[in-house]
C-alpha cells in the first residue's frame, strides 16, 4: 500500500468559479489500487505556489505519490511542468512518454502535453492534464506500474527479474 496526494491546479477552481472534476476523477481511478489518499488541495496556477506545495508534501514524507492535474498545456498560465522540474531530484520521463504515446490514439492533442514526472526524496510526482476524461485515460496507462515504482523508490525492491 502507498499514500497519495492530489493537487488540482486551476485558477477557476481555486477561486470557486468552477468545481474541481479532475481531483475526484483521480481519486476514483485510484479506488482500485491499494493506496490511501491522505492529502488533497486545489491551488492556483502560480509557479511558486505549485513548487512550494509539491516540495512541502514530498519533504514531509507523508505521501509516496503526488498526482497533479492541470497546468500542463500551452496556455500562458500553464506552469505546472516548470514548477515540478524546479523541485525534483530525478526525472522519470517514461511515465509521461507512455501517457502521451498511448493517448495519441485517442486524440492527437496529447502531443501538446508538457507533463513531467520525477522524484523528490522518496516521493514520486506525476503531472496529469486538467481534463477529467484525459485524467482517467492517462492513469489507466500508468497505474499498473505505480506500486512497483513506489517500492523501488522506497528501497523495498532492489532486484529486477525483467518479468515485471
Amino acid at each position: 500500500m502507498f499514500t497519495l496526494g492530489i493537487v488540482t491546479i486551476s485558477d477557476k477552481a481555486w477561486q470557486g468559479k468552477r468545481s474541481d472534476e479532475s481531483g475526484p476523477a483521480i481519486r476514483e481511478s485510484f479506488s482500485t489500487v491499494d493506496c490511501q489518499v491522505v492529502k488533497y488541495e486545489v491551488i492556483p496556477d502560480e509557479r511558486d505556489i505549485i513548487a512550494q506545495k509539491l516540495a512541502q508534501w514530498a519533504d514531509e514524507g507523508s505521501v509516496d505519490v503526488i498526482i497533479t492535474t492541470g497546468g500542463t498545456g500551452l496556455a500562458p498560465r500553464d506552469v505546472t511542468p516548470e514548477a515540478t522540474l524546479s523541485i525534483v531530484d530525478k526525472a522519470v520521463p517514461g511515465l509521461v512518454e507512455m501517457m502521451r504515446a498511448q493517448s495519441f490514439s485517442i486524440t492527437p492533442l496529447s502531443m501538446l502535453s508538457r507533463a513531467v514526472a520525477g522524484i523528490r526524496k522518496r516521493c514520486l510526482i506525476i503531472n496529469l492534464p486538467g481534463n477529467p476524461k484525459a485524467v482517467g485515460e492517462c492513469l489507466e496507462i500508468i497505474l499498473p506500474v505505480l506500486s512497483h515504482a513506489v517500492e523501488v523508490i522506497k528501497g523495498q525492491v532492489t532486484e529486477h527479474s525483467g518479468k515485471d
